[in-house]
């Protein structure tokens, strides 16, 4: 016997979470089963990550009723400086450029984490069962039915994917990826510091990889740090001072003296692009589909878009009573979601490669193309939007909570 569902998702982090709202706010029935334990997911050690959430991303989150959970934690973004290594060459981008909105907010995922479930918790026809994982998936023409280890068989008219790079559900319908280690890993840490930051993002292009601070409430940051791999082990066994100066070295002294706050967090880096973002009654949202260098921080707001189209394509279909697993709305999906996704991918790729390259002239290039950028208003507010997620074929979810 199957419990039945419209929908269900695999994966309840931040993008699973907030589809599974938008839809059940919809009005559809929704599961979504996660092999983690949900509680868990909002504890301080789970994932010492904060997400830059863009301005469009903001927008799907404010619209399914989940960013006034988070907003009391939201650092807006005023400011973003993009420098390369130690040159004086910078680009900077600033808000009231863009419309005296936030180009962005860092919140630490945890709180995104707990505004998501905190919403979905108000939702009736919105089921969450955490521990549990999929063992096999039985289709037919018109459902899928996805059997957990548990015991138990969830029957629906369409499966999402949204358990990330390793997916399991990818894996079962057989979808292949694209995939390649960068040999490098991010080391994440919160510093306190003695200045205000003033909403300032700062990204410094180092040789070994690129070094974010961005911006928390009070006066904290988030650091993002990349290394090769081989290095890690030497900077996660400094002391505590020695960890410290080593930051400091690199941040400069704008914030004043600093200090770390907490553990020390690594993860390493790679890119994944599945071949296919559908296949019979199932889709693949967020990292599932795609997974991106940090380096522009665009990763989990692809993946928010990815749910803004998914819940508008579905929604349309749900209204008028027609299938909303059919192998033309998920085309619809997938060919609305690719191009800006591959788009990103190359982008954050051939930056973290253009800025690994030591050699002069890349570097006097490298610093004019900066310089240039800052001197054309029309190609820096086009690169500003995008950044906040506002420029392509943008769905309604975000266009209709837009300043336009």
């Amino acid at each position: 016997m199957s419990d039945l569902y419209d929908v269900v998702i695999s994966g309840g982090g931040m993008v699973g979470m907030s589809l599974a709202i938008a839809l059940a706010r919809q009005g559809m029935s929704v599961a979504v089963i996660d092999k983690t334990n949900l509680s868990a997911q909002v504890q301080p050690a789970f994932d010492g990550r904060v997400s830059a959430v863009a301005y469009g991303s903001k927008c799907i989150l404010d619209s399914i009723g989940a960013w006034a959970g988070m907003t009391a934690e939201a650092q807006p973004i005023l400011d973003i400086r993009v420098v390369d290594g130690d040159r004086p060459f910078f680009l900077h981008y600033d808000h009231k450029e863009a419309g005296d909105v936030p180009l962005g907010y860092i919140v630490e995922n945890r709180y995104i984490r707990a505004a998501l479930q905190q919403a979905a918790s108000l939702l009736p026809t919105l089921t969450l069962l955490d521990n549990q994982s999929p063992a096999s998936i039985e289709r037919d023409d018109v459902s899928v039915t996805l059997c957990l280890h548990s015991g138990q068989n969830l029957r629906c008219r369409l499966l999402v994917a949204a358990d990330g790079k390793t997916s399991t559900i990818r894996s079962m319908v057989g979808i292949d990826a694209l995939e390649w280690a960068y040999g490098q890993t991010a080391i994440v840490c919160t510093i306190a510091h003695e200045k205000p930051h003033h909403g300032l993002a700062q990204e410094r292009f180092l040789p070994a990889g690129p070094f974010a601070v961005l911006p928390m409430q009070g006066n904290r940051s988030s650091l993002v740090w990349v290394e090769p791999e081989d290095r890690i082990p030497l900077y996660l066994e400094l002391s505590e001072e020695e960890f410290v100066q080593e930051i400091q070295e690199r941040v400069g002294n704008y914030l004043g003296t600093i200090q770390t706050v907490g553990p020390r967090f690594t993860y390493p880096l790679s890119l994944m692009h599945a071949k296919s973002y559908i296949s019979h009654r199932v889709a693949l949202i967020g990292d599932a589909a795609h997974a991106i260098h940090p380096i522009a921080g665009q990763g989990v707001n692809l993946g928010f878009r990815d749910v803004g189209v998914l819940s508008e394509l579905i929604g349309e279909r749900f209204r008028l009573g027609l299938d909303i697993g059919g192998d033309d709305v998920l085309a619809s999906y997938q060919q609305w979601r690719r191009f800006d996704n591959v788009t990103m991918l190359a982008v954050t790729d051939g930056l973290n490669r253009l800025f690994g390259v030591n050699l002069l002239p890349v570097q006097l290039m490298r610093g004019f193309g900066l310089w240039a950028v800052g001197k054309m208003p029309p190609l820096k507010r086009f690169l500003m939007r995008h950044a906040m997620g506002l420029v392509g074929d943008l769905p309604k979810i975000i266009k209709e909570n837009h300043w336009h």
